[in-house]
């Protein structure tokens, strides 16, 4: 069954002149048709969003919060519908589905909770020299402005929320563009925050196709921009709005390294499990998924082939069974470009243990071993179901291994040796490092974003709450401190 989404417009509900259809990568069938707002309406959010930014900061706290807890419980109560809508529109497996519907639940619960405790002010004593004496500062933080959200395909649903629950948070206006390929699940966002009390314009989800996204980004009405998606489109914001604030999440190359005193059948069973389900898991288009295995040589032969029997047991098909592990990709190109990186590899030399097979949008749980370093598979983000495994010796070429990048996102580190957790914290140059397990392990309400070309900024409700605010100083004087 399809239907016709409006958008939502300064929290009102609009239709434009034009649709679009949104398909299914699975089979191509007809999830729904999105209204695309005309250039008046967008003009109209953004002069909105403008206009409220005053009355929007000094809303109460109760009343942010009350919206966010209640976009929460609605989450709750409508997330099998919910999870169905992003496998069908995102090619997801429903079991992850139903996972990104309840993260996005407690990032709202979250952003409530640190609406109601967020800028309290900091009191600072200034008569600690003589010029200060009888005065005290106090610190609070202000909303920037308005906020664009540019949101991504691959957690169509939750990385919408890490736009929006922050913004309302802190008062903050936000105009959300979704992923034109997965627009269905933010405008379900938009759809419950309308249900609230929340100020016109406090919050518009505009389905606005790429082409025209550089005029949004472009307005100085816009302060602060949210973007999470590819390096390339990320810098190219940053370069053409050099006086704006930029927060970008961008791409990752995730590297699981397992060392020498991970050993036991036990730990390689798990690491070979926790590998094979987070290569593969979203069809690996996660920017923290595993791509890159760095193995120690002491338990490189053991571990291979348990990654190996890992992976080819990995459940692929049909996106709506429960019982599906790796659905599609997003579309028939990302399988294509997927499929052209794999093959590239295996003609310079790589060996291919498993998967290297494309069907439509759909890709094999792939592994492959002996990677020359030189081509693309090695150098940049896969964003599909394919695992590299690599040889070294010893902890200090394992963390150079993960240095090796352009990219820093997170890492995942199998050991027992505190110690060595804390050299790898210290050594490895990524913005987490995840001991233990695999580099795939995000909880929201922790700072995440990265370092070197994995992106600026971090999000993670308080980090972004952070983020779109500056701290003003009030100076009191007089006073008999």
């Amino acid at each position: 069954m399809t239907s016709t989404h409006a958008f939502w417009l300064a929290g009102r509900q609009a239709t434009g002149e034009a649709t679009f259809d949104v398909t299914s990568p699975w089979d191509g069938h007809l999830v729904g048709q999105v209204a695309v707002p005309t250039d008046a309406q967008i003009e109209e959010a953004v002069a909105a969003a403008h206009a409220v930014r005053d009355e929007f900061a000094a809303t109460p706290a109760h009343v942010r919060a009350a919206a966010l807890d209640h976009v929460s419980r609605r989450l709750v109560e409508r997330t099998e519908e919910i999870a169905q809508l992003i496998s069908a529109e995102n090619g997801k497996p429903v079991k992850w589905a139903r996972g990104e519907v309840g993260r996005a639940v407690s990032v709202f619960r979250f952003a409530a909770e640190e609406a109601r405790r967020f800028n309290g002010g900091e009191a600072q004593r200034l008569d600690t020299d003589a010029g200060g004496q009888g005065r005290l500062a106090l610190t609070r933080r202000f909303p920037k402005g308005a906020v664009l959200g540019i949101a991504p395909f691959n957690f169509p649903l939750n990385l919408c929320a890490h736009k929006i629950a922050p913004a309302i948070a802190v008062g903050a206006p936000i105009i959300l563009k979704p992923a034109p390929a997965t627009p269905l699940s933010g405008l379900i966002i938009g759809e419950l925050l309308a249900e609230t009390e929340l100020p016109a314009g406090s919050w518009s989800v505009l389905p606005v196709p790429n082409d025209r996204m550089p005029a949004l980004v472009q307005d100085e009405r816009l302060p602060v921009i949210s973007f999470t998606g590819s390096d390339t489109v990320g810098y190219a914001i940053m370069d053409s709005v050099p006086r704006k604030h930029c927060t970008l999440e961008l791409g990752g190359n995730g590297a699981a390294v397992v060392l020498g005193d991970w050993a036991s059948e036990q730990d390689l069973d798990w690491a070979a499990t926790r590998i094979a389900t987070f290569s593969n898991y979203q069809g690996g288009q996660s920017c923290i998924s595993v791509q890159r295995v760095i193995a120690d040589a002491s338990v490189y032969e053991r571990l291979l082939p348990k990654i190996v029997e890992a992976v080819g047991a990995q459940v692929t098909g049909d996106p709506s069974d429960s019982a599906t592990d790796v659905g599609p990709l997003v579309s028939e190109d990302a399988a294509k470009r997927v499929e052209s990186w794999v093959d590239e590899a295996v003609q310079a030399g790589a060996q291919l243990l498993a998967g290297g097979k494309r069907g439509g949008a759909s890709y094999a749980p792939t592994v492959l071993t002996d990677v020359p370093a030189d081509v693309t598979l090695s150098r940049e983000e896969v964003f599909g179901p394919v695992l590299t495994v690599k040889r070294v010796d010893g902890e200090d070429e394992a963390f150079a291994a993960v240095n090796d990048s352009k990219y820093g996102l997170q890492a995942g580190v199998f050991t027992h040796d505190v110690q060595t957790a804390f050299r790898a914290h210290r050594a490895l140059e990524v913005g987490g490092v995840i001991i233990g397990d695999v580099p795939s392990y995000r909880a929201d309400q922790m700072p995440y974003g990265g370092a070197k070309q994995s992106g600026v900024g971090r999000e993670g409700v308080r980090f972004a709450m952070d983020d779109y605010t500056y701290e003003r100083v009030l100076v009191l004087t007089g006073l008999a401190l």
